[in-house]
């Protein structure tokens, strides 16, 4: 885009060079070299002054004046064209994007709010993309977003404040299933946190925590889970060195080209509540691996299809793809 403006203005300083020794040859010297520029600049910028070189009687140079307005207006003109329209068409498409994105957000439900587009936003956007889960991204900063924007075509941003309340209004938290608090400043999550829960009690709100001292702040404000990246690098670091195998599974697990697969957790709805674990009919899902059920504080491994009864409220832990895991949820949703 920026390649075309170069050879503009090389083109126009030809034109002015070229304007100039035009003059001093026509007038044959006799004035000072900066009044050939001038008068060059001021013919190509349509000023109008009175001719700063006499070219009264002078055919030639009145000729040449003709070329040199036309040669320089129209470059001129194509310049302030271009530049003109490029930013009329980027606040146009701004305008126009931070509307729709808008539109998205009081359409949404059950999407998921991320407060901050750090290096955690970002990991946690691609993972709600890569599981197709709908999301609502929040960040103060314009060039983030417009960064971010490049690599994450179809996410909803929302330039703002997660801390006001109108932005999180916006962003729809009174009808979305979760929140991340994940700003660089513990004060700014605590805040948000703080918001949130007030705006929507029964959300589920995840944030980060860069200093232990204030993990109980975090719970007393409403986070209902906290996370310490020291805490999981770690974690993470330990696990790379004493089992290295079960952390290149995972690992290949969710970051697999081929297919994503993800250990996800479904709720069982009172609809199946009483029946037996086979009523699933878990057949339909050929890439589906049940690895537990939670019953209240119990667990159960490896649950027998015959055996086992589903309650209210139980979570079904599976291993399973993005795909599958809608199919799962879609035959909850279906009443028996």
């Amino acid at each position: 885009m920026y390649k075309k403006y170069i050879w503009c203005v090389i083109i126009l300083a030809v034109i002015v060079i070229v304007g100039s020794v035009g003059y001093w040859l026509i007038s044959g010297g006799g004035y000072p070299f900066f009044d050939y520029i001038y008068m060059t600049v001021i013919t190509i910028t349509t000023i109008g002054f009175g001719e700063v070189i006499d070219l009264a009687g002078n055919t030639g140079g009145r000729i040449f004046t003709v070329f040199i307005a036309l040669s320089g207006i129209g470059v001129l003109a194509y310049i302030i064209t271009n530049l003109t329209a490029t930013v009329v068409e980027g606040q146009l498409t701004k305008s126009f994007r931070r509307r729709r994105m808008e539109k998205f957000a009081e359409k949404a439900r059950g999407h998921y709010i991320v407060c901050g587009m750090g290096w955690a936003g970002h990991h946690i956007v691609h993972e709600l993309r890569e599981t197709k889960r709908s999301h609502i991204i929040i960040d103060v900063d314009e060039s983030k977003i417009e960064k971010s924007l490049e690599t994450l075509s179809g996410s909803v941003f929302i330039e703002g404040d997660a801390t006001d309340n109108n932005i999180l209004l916006k962003a729809g938290i009174e009808k979305a299933a979760g929140l991340f608090a994940v700003t660089p400043d513990d004060n700014q999550n605590l805040v948000i946190c703080f918001s949130a829960r007030q705006l929507n009690p029964a959300l589920r709100i995840v944030a980060q925590c860069n200093e232990i001292k204030n993990q109980d702040k975090m719970k007393q404000a409403g986070a209902d889970s906290i996370v310490s990246p020291g805490y999981i690098s770690g974690m993470r670091m330990a696990s790379e060195m004493i089992r290295p195998t079960v952390v290149g599974f995972l690992d290949r697990m969710m970051r697999g080209r081929d297919e994503a697969l993800r250990v996800e957790e479904i709720a069982v709805p009172k609809s199946f509540a009483g029946k037996p674990f086979s009523s699933l009919d878990l057949k339909k899902f050929p890439r589906t691996l049940v690895l537990a059920i939670k019953k209240g504080d119990e667990w159960i491994y490896n649950p027998s299809r015959n055996e086992c009864s589903l309650d209210c409220d139980d979570k079904i832990i599976v291993m399973t793809t993005p795909e599958e895991r809608k199919d799962l949820e879609g035959c909850f949703n279906h009443e028996p």
